[in-house]
């Protein structure tokens, strides 16, 4: 039997617009190789043909966790499992009624009920769902498990409870401060070396790294998107721990005015059962 959780819901709604709006800020230029582009502000269609503001799988999943915790008070897997496949089979927990840009991974996973462990299952598919986790006070067992419904690889399983660590260990920090401890105390890679596809690895490195060389919300997801490829999720990851430092009053209200699906995020935090 799960235990029952300690949920901060308002910490939970920080988490979850931070990563839906870098998410939207990402969807229109996924794929497209570093320096092809400029993203400077929140723009519609491009790669995936959506309005300006549409979030992609990243913040559905994100937002399908974000109302298993708050509906069953626990980490309850099969709950969580079948909100996932409500979302990709039913399109619930989407910003605008269109499931897209879901990798081989995940459907898999959700088809046959679990996550995989194989060399190549190593995506970043359950970092970018997992920031909710960070707002309440689910174990490191726990956070594992819930990378494991998707992506059963030690990479993965670590890099989501690391990647809680950081959000909640950067609250109420200096941005120096901060800085250290995402970095773990070294000096950020040249911007050459930092990779920007699938690779749960690579997605977490490139999150921190947006982070520790930019001193604002906007900046650091607008430099997550300009590193390419993976813009969505990048920027999605990248949204989550910016918001965990700056705040919700740091994303550009512009921003938050063009995001599509705020009822659907905020059903999710009242939680539907």
């Amino acid at each position: 039997m799960a235990h029952s959780l300690s949920i901060n819901v308002s910490f939970m709604r920080e988490l979850v617009y931070g990563s839906a709006v870098g998410d939207a800020l990402g969807v229109p230029y996924e794929f497209k190789s570093r320096g092809s582009f400029t993203c400077k502000d929140m723009v519609g269609y491009g790669t995936h043909y959506q309005p300006a503001g549409t979030w992609s799988d990243d913040s559905s999943m994100t937002v399908a966790t974000c109302d298993s915790l708050v509906s069953c008070g626990c980490v309850d897997l099969d709950d969580m499992l079948a909100r996932f496949r409500a979302w990709i089979y039913d399109a619930a927990y989407t910003a605008g009624g269109d499931v897209f840009d879901y990798g081989n991974t995940t459907a898999k996973a959700l088809r046959q009920g679990h996550g995989m462990s194989g060399s190549w299952d190593s995506g970043n598919g359950s970092l970018m769902r997992i920031a909710p986790l960070a707002a309440t006070d689910a174990t490191d067992e726990e956070i594992r498990a819930v990378s494991a419904i998707t992506h059963a690889t030690e990479d993965c399983m670590r890099s989501c409870v690391d990647f809680v660590a950081l959000l909640k260990g950067v609250r109420g920090l200096t941005k120096a401060e901060a800085d250290a401890l995402v970095l773990g105390g070294k000096e950020p890679m040249a911007r050459a070396d930092v990779r920007s596809g699938g690779y749960v690895i690579d997605t977490y490195n490139a999150a921190i790294w947006c982070f520790a060389t930019t001193q604002s919300y906007r900046d650091c997801v607008i430099e997550a998107v300009n590193l390419g490829e993976d813009t969505d999720t990048t920027a999605c990851v990248a949204g989550a721990l910016a918001a965990a430092f700056y705040g919700m009053d740091a994303i550009p209200a512009e921003w938050m005015d063009t995001l599509q699906g705020k009822d659907v995020i905020e059903a999710a935090l009242k939680g539907s059962e």
